[in-house]
């Protein structure tokens, strides 16, 4: 809508994971390698935790692109809200393995771990990434330990990366759980980002999608976004799109403080903390209705 108003080739903030649009933050950048090293070495678990909109899709579609060009065989699962037959079923779809769903979890897995010894004697590697693994249920989850048992005498014929929300660490604390645990060798917890990194990331979008400018937020509508979004790279995306609709339809050239006050107003998960004179007034505001409750003067 507003691409041809601001220079653009195409809307710089959709939600969808798309890599182009990958921003190399230290926090992102960091967890790539992690994974990229410890897969390489090997490893059999490996973990990537952060909160709703961070963006752990977005790494864990990167990191399948990267893996590709090296040759790497991965299965990627979206959804793991699975049962384990279903899980072992989407595996071996993911690997060209062909069987009813109906012959039993003990044949499934040989069927399995026949392709994964074959991937192994061609020198292949074989990743299995899980999205959203916070869902996975817990005999799932055992039977995604039994899958990495899967091995020869040197080496795993499965490793496993787990992408998902804080939540994800509460399943693994379980008692019924610690073996699998045990086994997770890397880790990594992605945080929101800085204030630079929204500036960062707001104008590494809007290059990518063509904008041939610079400063098209205002250093005032900039502080809004950092304060509104928490740093939160989905809640950046929402909120600057609104606040671009906003300068648009209003013919702005650029966008100011009044835009995104807008946008905050129109998203329920954005919002700006209150600064250090109102909450000195909240603070005395409270005391006060405690006197008068109290019966003090």
């Amino acid at each position: 809508m507003y691409e041809s108003h601001f220079g653009l080739r195409e809307p710089p903030f959709s939600l969808t994971p798309d890599t182009d649009y990958f921003f190399s933050y230290a926090d992102h950048q960091e967890a790539l390698n992690v994974l990229l090293v410890a897969l390489r070495m090997g490893e059999g678990f490996l973990k990537i935790t952060g909160e709703v909109g961070t963006g752990k899709t977005l790494i864990c579609r990167k990191l399948l692109n990267l893996l590709s060009d090296e040759g790497m065989v991965t299965a990627y699962i979206p959804n793991p809200y699975l049962t384990p037959s279903a899980l072992r079923y989407c595996l071996a779809e993911e690997l060209g393995v062909d069987y009813p769903m109906n012959i039993g979890g003990h044949r499934a897995l040989q069927l399995i771990n026949k392709k994964l010894i074959a991937l192994k004697a061609s020198g292949r590697q074989v990743i299995l990434l899980l999205d959203e693994a916070q869902a996975l249920p817990e005999e799932t989850l055992e039977a995604i330990r039994l899958l990495t048992n899967l091995e020869t005498e040197k080496s795993k014929l499965l490793q496993v990366v787990l992408f998902g929300q804080p939540e994800l660490d509460d399943h693994l604390n379980r008692p019924s759980v610690r073996q699998l645990k045990q086994r997770i060798t890397f880790s990594h917890t992605i945080h929101p980002l800085t204030r630079e990194g929204c500036e960062g990331y707001l104008y590494h979008r809007l290059r990518v999608a063509g904008y041939p400018g610079e400063n098209l937020f205002e250093e005032k509508a900039l502080d809004w976004l950092c304060r509104g979004s928490r740093g939160i790279p989905r809640l950046i995306n929402i909120l600057a799109h609104k606040a671009m609709l906003a300068a648009y339809g209003e013919g702005k050239p650029s966008i100011d403080k009044s835009h995104l006050k807008r946008a905050i107003d129109d998203t329920e998960d954005a919002f700006v903390r209150p600064g250090r004179f109102a909450r000195i007034w909240h603070t005395l505001f409270r005391r006060d209705t405690t006197t008068v409750l109290r019966g003090g003067s």
